[in-house]
């Protein structure tokens, strides 16, 4: 009954039409041959294999308001298009992460840190 939309592809939109609602493919399990579903309310469900096949499924373009299925967006968080990420900002290389040095490895006036430490037998034997 959906001819056209084919096999489920996750990150694909999709309209129910009897039902209505629009819905993203987030995952594709072949043992159980289900279809994670989300809808733009933000509900997860799952579809088998056959009720994909047999369900009114039309294509769809996502929606404008992407935010629908997130939780708690906040508005500057949302940012606009000319803040975007670019093929070439995700293509660079990674920089290297600076090493910290862990706590143990504190080397300033390791004497005064531990009074009880050889610095202070020194102190006693002289």
């Amino acid at each position: 009954m959906n001819t056209g939309v084919g096999d489920a592809r996750i990150g694909q939109w999709y309209c129910h039409w009897d039902k209505g609602e629009m819905f993203q493919v987030t995952a594709l399990d072949p043992e159980s041959k289900t279809i994670e579903i989300q809808t733009f309310d933000g509900d997860i469900d799952e579809i088998d294999e056959e009720s994909w096949r047999t369900s009114p499924l039309g294509l769809a373009e996502p929606p404008e308001d992407w935010t629908g299925p997130v939780d708690a967006v906040n508005v500057d968080e949302v940012g606009d298009s000319q803040s975007e990420m670019t093929t070439k900002d995700w293509e660079a290389p990674l920089q290297p992460l600076p090493a910290a040095a862990e706590a143990w490895e504190n080397t300033e006036d390791a004497e005064e840190d531990d009074p009880e430490g050889e610095g202070a037998t020194n102190k006693l034997q002289a």
